[in-house]
């Protein structure tokens, strides 16, 4: 994959001086060539890097012990950059040395960049534009904070970000106001350290908090703030960047290996693959209710209940219960039984079953058409697209319900008020995700679900260890993540798969 219409191979010096410092703006793009696996390989895991900022985010106050720690942890695990200085001389095995994670950093960013910067035609498109900014943003946050004061002066010089710092003169004849307007700053500290005089706008997030000293437009910002000022850099450049991107589109989407990828990378899956079953036949159809109300995510209790209710479901809510049902472990017999049984109980008889429903059923589980092993829908699928209509149940309840409707339900589900507002504050940040594994806390009495939700049916076994005692289902532990909607072919088996699930 070339990056750049110049075509020219990048030699070891040009790289290492690319990747001489282990935070940078992004501002040059890469210029040499990579392989379509490779390609796919850095989205993915800076993807799963991002996912992992957004969790930690919520769950823990940014740059506090545990957040940095646990953020170290997984950019070690994933071989991005995690501290500002290493010894390339103990590279672990399997590992990549430091210019080689600066360099799988500095392409995946611009690989998302593609993928962000591209989703005009997704009803989500802002939401998603945000939300990559956003964790950029933290990420570089955090690696930001872990340089030591040189290296951050060093930064903001090769940035051409020369806030010049204020006189001892002024400083000394200001020093009560910046005393008493700025946070963590004393008689003491206040002489020890520089001051940087900037226009008022460039430090909003400062001037909102009121920890700064503010006179005649201008802020007054002690140097272990600086870092405010060049987050808001980093998210105007980032932002810019991602709409001059857009414009290499056309480009990009005339390349028919890229163009796939980058359709899905924005709200791609990449945990868990549930479409192999490795649990037929432990649970019977008379269990169904029981593990709805204990088991189930609450999109698909939601489901389950309408079902029930009215004996019939739309095609999209078919779909979405249909192969979560089949995720957990249902049989084609099992699943055949079960959407007659229900069926025939409203306005459709066996007959009409068999002829217009039965198919589509047996199309799912691979028995007909093209044979596909369809794929039950993760989080970001559900959340992400064919939002529900007028008579519609499917879709995410965090993401698609009316807020007042959804604290009514979860009212109804015995959720404490308490736990009931902490979940209303996480919709409201538009984090569905993680409202939903505040639902799995809740609703399972654990303080922390020790794993990040992104499947239905992962919440289906997480849940079952917990009511087992911590006994595991039955799975292959070496089952392969995957992002199968990254390679582009879940959409077009869901395109197809949607026909068979139509009204008639």
């Amino acid at each position: 994959m070339l990056f750049s219409g110049r075509r020219r191979k990048v030699n070891l010096n040009a790289q290492s001086e690319l990747y001489e410092h282990a935070v940078q703006f992004y501002v040059q793009p890469p210029l040499e060539n990579i392989s379509l696996n490779e390609f796919e390989t850095f989205a993915v895991e800076r993807l799963k890097l991002l996912k992992t900022i957004e969790t930690l985010g919520v769950s823990y106050v940014k740059l506090s012990e545990q957040y940095k720690k646990k953020l170290e942890s997984e950019s070690k695990n994933l071989n991005f950059p995690y501290r500002s200085e290493t010894d390339d001389r103990k590279i672990p095995p399997g590992g990549l040395s430091e210019c080689e994670k600066r360099r799988k950093d500095h392409i995946s960013h611009f690989i998302l960049r593609l993928a962000y910067c591209q989703t005009v035609h997704n009803p989500y498109r802002e939401e998603l534009r945000r939300w990559f900014i956003q964790q950029e943003v933290d990420l570089f946050r955090y690696r930001f904070s872990e340089l030591h004061s040189k290296q951050k002066l060093e930064f903001l010089h090769r940035n051409n970000l020369q806030y010049d710092a204020i006189s001892a003169e002024e400083k000394s004849e200001l020093q009560r106001e910046l005393i008493d307007s700025t946070y963590g700053v004393s008689g003491i500290t206040v002489e020890q350290q520089d001051f940087y005089k900037v226009p008022f706008q460039d430090a909003l997030d400062l001037v909102r908090t009121r920890k700064v000293y503010l006179r005649a437009g201008y802020a007054y910002i002690p140097h272990q703030d600086i870092v405010t000022i060049v987050l808001n850099d980093f998210r105007t450049r980032l932002s810019k960047a991602l709409a001059l991107t857009a414009r290499s589109l056309p480009a990009v989407h005339s390349d028919e290996r890229l163009q796939p990828l980058l359709s899905h990378l924005s709200h791609a899956y990449v945990g868990q693959d549930y479409s192999v079953q490795k649990n037929v036949g432990k649970f019977s159809l008379e269990q169904v209710d029981s593990l709805s109300g204990k088991s189930f995510p609450l999109c698909m209790r939601q489901l389950h209940q309408s079902l029930r209710e009215n004996h019939h479901l739309r095609h999209g809510g078919r779909m979405q219960y249909g192969l979560f049902l089949k995720g957990i472990g249902l049989s084609l017999e099992q699943a055949l039984q079960f959407w007659r049984s229900e069926f025939v109980k409203g306005k459709v008889d066996a007959d009409k079953f068999d002829k217009a429903y039965a198919y589509s059923v047996r199309h799912m589980f691979g028995r007909e058409g093209k044979r596909t092993d369809y794929t039950p829908y993760s989080c970001m699928k559900v959340i992400l697209s064919n939002a529900p209509g007028q008579g519609d149940h499917h879709g995410c309840p965090f993401r698609h319900s009316d807020p007042e409707l959804l604290k009514q339900k979860l009212q109804v589900y015995k959720v404490p008020p308490s736990g009931i507002s902490q979940i209303l504050e996480l919709v409201k940040g538009m984090h569905y995700q993680l409202a939903c594994q505040k639902y799995f806390e809740l609703t399972h009495n654990v303080d922390d679900a020790n794993f990040s939700l992104s499947h239905p049916n992962q919440y289906f076994i997480e849940s079952q260890k917990i009511l087992g005692g911590g006994k595991d289902l039955k799975r292959e532990a070496d089952v392969p993540q995957r992002s199968q909607e990254a390679a582009g072919g879940l959409a077009e088996m869901s395109e197809d798969l949607d026909s068979f699930f139509q009204d008639g």
